[in-house]
């Protein structure tokens, strides 16, 4: 049980829940890394069984430790139990078990966390038991410890990142080549890049669950899914693309969580959405399916965490880790840190967040339009920061881009100048982030 000193250097006990992708490779480093485990630990780390759903399917692993039980496994005596199977159900249900039972958690699932995470801290408080999630967000880049524990003494502003690999590799190989989306979909799709069924990734189900359990871990509040707003990368065009590369910018798919004030209120904007940043911002560099996380803070200042964002093996990189932790605290009889809530901050819509625009309209060519089309943005309040127009023959191009206003200050906008007769169709919308060119 955990606060209880394992003097003895008895083994600690593992069970796995689930063995696919990742799952294989923590057996593989639990295996082929046994001694410089136990050395790290200060006792064996024992893999006592593994729970997956067929048994006769997964002839990788020896065969005495498979079960298609899981309660029963969790139910067992182990120490600790790492969760790799995904989603919500059974695995809300088993780690819940588990916790109850003063067993530490190890888990990789960020649905689990972006909808639970307060049960399950709740449980693992009442038992002391631990919770470690390092592998939930940007696989085997260290940036959940670093928020959680190494920042825990400073005041986090922003935390802006590609947290998702699919997308960045679809969006970095339509600025490369200038392919539409479908095109490059299909690319990414036969390079095992994107799944069969892609939409948590493309749709931003993926990135918003990760944005949540970075915007809990940053303001020490709880934020959950469904206060992330989202958006996917699907309607990104290639002459989206183009655009940005003729204002010195590209486009990536982005998790930016913040604290907003209001006043002498802070709230906190969480939001997953395709953005252009300029080029020379340290995340435009980062290509392929990496990721890469910015975290401004105010006394640690600028920051950014780079590397291997999926894949069995850096994924199976930080599970250890956070397993070579957990296991440490009991053999010490003590625990890790515990969820820090207390700020309680709001999270706010995002009609009332700060963003700027940057609007492609095909308009008629004729004199008046561009006055008539900044007639309305002032009568939104939103100020034009940059402005560039193309004619020819029957028709023109009007490009703008604009100072930072309310987003529902900025759709309405929009809504308005579609609506003018002078505009033949708005092209595309898209945010800007970073910069005020």
């Amino acid at each position: 049980m955990p606060g209880q000193k394992n003097p003895d250097g008895k083994p600690i006990r593992v069970a796995l829940l689930g063995c696919g992708t990742v799952g294989t490779e923590v057996v593989r480093l639990l295996t082929e890394q046994a001694a410089d485990l136990t050395a790290r630990v200060g006792a064996p780390v024992e893999l006592v069984g593994i729970a997956v759903r067929k048994p006769t399917k997964h002839r990788e692993v020896p065969p005495e430790l498979l079960t298609a039980d899981a309660e029963a496994l969790v139910a067992s005596d182990v120490d600790v139990v790492v969760e790799v199977i995904g989603g919500i159900e059974p695995a809300r249900t088993l780690l819940l078990s588990a916790l109850n039972a003063g067993k530490s958690v190890v888990t990789a699932n960020k649905a689990l966390l972006a909808e639970h995470s307060g049960e399950l801290f709740a449980a693992a408080d009442a038992s002391g038991a631990d919770l470690y999630f390092e592998a939930a967000v940007a696989g085997a880049i260290p940036l959940l410890r670093p928020l959680r524990e190494s920042l825990a003494g400073d005041r986090i502003t922003r935390v802006m990142g590609i947290v998702n690999g699919t997308t960045n590799f679809i969006l970095s190989g339509m600025d490369a080549t200038g392919a539409g989306y479908n095109e490059t979909l299909e690319e990414a799709s036969r390079l095992g890049y994107a799944e069969a069924d892609p939409t948590a990734d493309v749709d931003g189900f993926d990135a918003a669950s990760k944005a949540a359990i970075l915007a809990s871990l940053a303001f020490h509040s709880r934020v959950t899914a469904a206060d992330v707003h989202r958006e996917g990368i699907s309607s990104v065009s290639a002459a989206d693309i183009a655009a940005a590369k003729g204002l010195g910018r590209t486009v990536k798919l982005l998790a930016i969580c913040e604290r907003v004030s209001h006043g002498d209120e802070e709230s906190v904007s969480v939001r997953v959405h395709p953005a252009m940043i300029p080029r020379s911002h340290p995340l435009a560099s980062v290509g392929g399916a990496f990721n890469a996380v910015f975290v401004e803070a105010d006394a640690a200042g600028e920051m950014m965490f780079y590397g291997q964002g999926a894949g069995g093996a850096p994924t199976a990189s930080a599970v250890l880790g956070d397993l070579v932790a957990v296991a440490r605290n009991r053999v010490a009889g003590g625990h890790g840190p515990r969820e820090s809530a207390y700020a309680a901050l709001p999270a706010r819509p995002m009609g009332q967040t700060p963003t700027r625009y940057h609007i492609s309209l095909d308009v008629e060519d004729k004199p008046g339009v561009l006055a008539q089309v900044a007639a309305v943005f002032a009568e939104h309040g939103v100020s034009i920061a940059a402005v560039r127009q193309e004619g020819r023959v029957a028709d023109a191009s009007l490009v703008i881009v604009t100072h930072a206003a309310t987003d529902a200050a900025l759709r309405s906008t929009v809504d308005k100048v579609g609506g003018l007769p002078i505009v033949r169709d708005v092209v595309s919308v898209m945010r800007v982030e970073g910069g005020e060119s």
